[in-house]
């Protein structure tokens, strides 16, 4: 399905996990009037002053909330929902300015937006983990930096949705410029996007819940359980994620040196793909169809270089084959047979591809995050947290979807959200 395109909502979808404290709720709607995507920043304007101007009381009002939860163990229920509505009216905001939601967002952050925020009433939390919150949340920062941006940095609460192009591409970022032309052309955003903007969004509200002291709940940035409801797919190349979050922490310590052997295989095996995809394209052009052989050798390949980037960024953990066998490694990718594919689509196809391949770099970025984080979060406990995992799935399964759209290996464009598989 291609960038444009979007899945209707099934009523079968299988539900998130249940229990968290911050939940972002997304109502399903992909409809966008032309207009308002053309002047979407100047109409978000007036939001983000009164947001700015809410920001300084929220900023006083998080210093309190802090001191009190310190005190007696819990915070101040008052403070709570006057931060959790100024929290809830931000994501509000910055979903309106970054086209997950069409509505104007109103003024008091009420409940009931099309993209809305739920979160829990105050509990009692550690002190030890109040006391050390900023410190606590320093890996998440650098996550949210490669998710929302900017933004995320701790001096700057207001601007929640706001990437800086100095600081690389962001998720977000990307997202919301693609969506942008998506939408002025299409009069709708594509689903793979939107989700993928409710997605950072989920994350940064996620932090700013920690770092409000609304939540001890650390923010997660698994992609299964950050936004309800997800769609369920099955794309003709997909990830399938068997993989046992234990590491062994002598092949983690060695991670990129036991790596260095599968990325010089990987290189020599990129040299004859390119020529293949080449010839594929030619062939395909000519017949509307992959050659079965060609087709075979690419999805071979697109499925080892899967199998070796799970095990350098640590969302696999097993030692992978040279051959990429199907069935071989826990984080696997299954390709559909080869079917017909539409000739203009084929001849233009790297003109096309161009939209992924800027949402693959931004991935390529999250996916570096993920790999750095959980370098070091297995070395210390033995286990890839799950969050950083299926974050990491996420990334790796967008660029097997890339590239096999790049050679031919299927006529599908890469859908840029998170969704579940179809089984």
């Amino acid at each position: 399905m291609g960038l444009g395109a979007a899945d209707p909502q099934s009523a079968n979808e299988p539900a998130v996990a249940a229990g968290r404290p911050v939940r972002l709720v997304v109502t399903n709607d992909l409809g966008r009037g032309r207009l308002g995507v053309l002047f979407r920043a100047l109409l978000a304007l007036p939001f983000l002053i009164w947001l700015g101007i809410w920001a300084i009381a929220a900023f006083f009002a998080a210093i309190f909330n802090w001191a009190i939860a310190l005190v007696l163990g819990r915070p101040n229920e008052g403070l709570h929902r006057f931060l959790a509505r100024f929290l809830r009216y931000a994501t509000h905001v910055y979903a309106f300015l970054n086209l997950a939601a069409e509505p104007f967002p109103g003024i008091g952050g009420r409940p009931g937006y099309r993209v809305d925020l739920e979160i829990d009433p105050p509990g009692r939390q550690n002190r030890w983990t109040v006391a050390f919150r900023l410190v606590l949340a320093v890996p998440a920062l650098f996550l949210a930096a490669a998710i929302v941006g900017r933004s995320s940095s701790a001096y700057d609460l207001v601007n929640l949705g706001r990437s800086s192009a100095g600081n690389g591409l962001s998720l977000l970022a990307v997202a919301a410029v693609l969506g942008w032309f998506a939408a002025l052309a299409l009069g709708r955003i594509p689903r793979g996007l939107r989700d993928l903007v409710a997605y950072a969004l989920s994350y940064g509200a996620q932090l700013w819940a920690y770092l409000l002291i609304l939540t001890d709940r650390y923010p997660s940035s698994d992609p299964l359980t950050a936004v309800e409801p997800l769609p369920t797919r099955a794309d003709p190349v997909r990830v399938e994620n068997g993989d046992d979050p234990r590491r062994s922490r002598l092949t983690v310590f060695f991670r990129l040196p036991l790596a260095v052997p599968h990325l010089v295989w990987l290189s020599l095996w990129g040299i004859l793909a390119l020529f293949a995809a080449i010839a594929s394209w030619f062939a395909t052009l000519a017949t509307g169809t992959s050659p079965q052989r060609l087709h075979g050798f690419l999805a071979a390949y697109l499925r080892y270089q899967l199998h070796v980037g799970a095990f350098l960024y640590l969302v696999g953990n097993p030692f992978p084959g040279f051959t990429g066998t199907e069935g071989t490694y826990p984080v696997e990718l299954r390709v559909a047979e080869r079917a017909p594919q539409n000739r203009w689509t084929v001849f233009f196809r790297l003109v096309l591809a161009l939209p992924a391949l800027l949402l693959a770099a931004a991935y390529g970025s999250l996916l570096f995050v993920v790999a750095v984080l959980g370098w070091f979060a297995a070395l210390f406990t033995g286990r890839m947290p799950l969050g950083l995992r299926n974050a990491g799935a996420l990334a790796l399964r967008y660029t097997a979807q890339l590239y096999g759209y790049l050679f031919l290996v299927t006529e599908s464009y890469p859908y840029s959200g998170p969704c579940f598989e179809a089984r």
